[in-house]
């Protein structure tokens, strides 16, 4: 900070002496003016002439009203004033006290609004130099009331111009503040949505694996014994499933860890042209899984297909993990008008330790992830028991994605 910054912040803090210290420059500059003469023989001259006590008196007055200019603007104008008009009539014309009653009303102008302006300067304006052309002693068309006139009309505009300053900066920092709110608003929403996003996606990837290598040790460590060669093909189920999990989990961090614009993928994102591939890992793992497609020639966009894919993929573990081996499920794709209709049904009646075919009794978020990922397309999801027993999950989703934000879910 330089030494006239820290002048300008000790000024601000003591406004009272800055105010004490500007009505004694005026009053200095009023005695000094008071002591010209202007029609001298060679122009302006010094010490011809001294003002009278009544002069020294009304200037005094009207420099030390100018000490409480910020605390009572108009009533500090209407003080000054009233003495230049005393000084007009009767006293020397030539005594400068109306620049007592021109620093008033330019604290009026720059603290006030341009209306109060524009009245109180026209009757200051007017008061002051019709007393001073119809009272005082000198011809009306003296250069003395002329400057009158024009000090007022400048002191009422420069006033006015510097409140009209102060207001626009005031305005341009405001604004800037609540850009910056908005823009550290904007910026946590991001994150937010971001990691919402991060974690949905781990979740259906990993939650899926973890559920058939959970499945497919159960039994190996169920055959063991008796059929070495079941549990060998279990476990080689195992290691496929885990390798698949590393691989997904590996390019899904790797795109995380890119500072910059990430590559264009090698593989082609998850979509229904896998549903075969994703049915066959749960068939493998005892799951009995019937797909019914009628979409054909349907091309789907990208978030799409991926969020049918995903609502397939978490339906079907949530079956293989909390109604188990044995159970029936169905999986339907159906291209209905505008909409692409997913439908997972199970029959609740296998032999797994979940305590029933509710997956919404697990206390996990499958189903809250799956039904961000509809919503944010524009689509629907329906869940719920079935009618005599198991789960129905439904999901429509629009051929043609109109996006929002995962805020404006409902």
């Amino acid at each position: 900070m330089t030494t006239l910054d820290r002048a300008r912040c000790r000024l601000r803090a003591h406004p009272f002496a800055l105010d004490a210290a500007l009505a004694a420059g005026v009053l200095v500059c009023m005695v000094v003016g008071s002591f010209v003469d202007p029609r001298g023989q060679n122009g302006a001259s010094w010490a011809v002439r001294r003002p009278e006590l009544l002069s020294l008196a009304l200037m005094t007055c009207g420099a030390a009203a100018l000490v409480l200019r910020r605390r009572a603007p108009r009533t500090v104008l209407a003080l000054t004033g009233t003495v230049s008009v005393i000084e007009c009539v009767t006293g020397d014309p030539r005594a400068p006290v109306a620049m007592s009653a021109v620093v008033a009303l330019f604290t009026v102008a720059a603290a006030t609004d341009r209306t109060t302006t524009w009245r109180l300067g026209l009757s200051t304006m007017t008061v002051l130099t019709a007393a001073a052309m119809l009272g005082g002693p000198l011809p009306w068309y003296a250069q003395e009331n002329l400057a009158i006139f024009a000090w007022t009309g400048m002191a009422a505009a420069g006033g006015d111009a510097v409140r009209s300053r102060r207001a626009f900066v005031r305005a341009m920092r405001e604004r800037a503040e609540r850009a910056e709110r908005t823009r550290e608003e904007e910026a946590r929403r991001r994150v937010a949505e971001e990691r919402l996003r991060i974690a949905r996606e781990l979740h259906d990837v990993v939650a899926h694996h973890i559920a058939l290598v959970n499945v497919q040790a159960s039994v190996a460590s169920h055959v063991m014994d008796k059929r070495p060669d079941q549990a060998k093909e279990a476990l080689a189920h195992v290691r496929e499933a885990g390798r698949s999990a590393l691989n997904e989990l590996r390019a899904t961090v790797g795109l995380l860890r890119q500072s910059d614009d990430p590559e264009a993928p090698t593989e082609p994102a998850p979509g229904l042209h896998r549903l075969d591939d994703l049915v066959g890992t749960f068939r493998s793992a005892g799951l009995h899984v019937e797909v019914a497609r009628a979409d054909e020639g349907t091309v789907l966009p990208a978030a799409v297909d991926l969020a049918a894919f995903r609502v397939v993929q978490e339906a079907l573990t949530n079956v293989q993990k909390h109604v188990g081996t044995g159970a029936r499920a169905e999986v339907s794709v159906v291209r209905v008008g505008p909409h692409v209709e997913i439908t997972v049904l199970d029959d609740g009646t296998g032999d797994g330790a979940g305590g029933g075919s509710d997956p919404a009794e697990g206390g996990g978020h499958g189903l809250l992830g799956m039904r961000e990922r509809v919503t944010a397309l524009g689509g629907t999801l329906t869940t719920g028991p079935r009618y005599g027993g198991g789960f129905r999950v439904h999901a429509i989703l629009p051929v043609t994605t109109s996006t929002r934000a995962p805020g404006d879910a409902a």
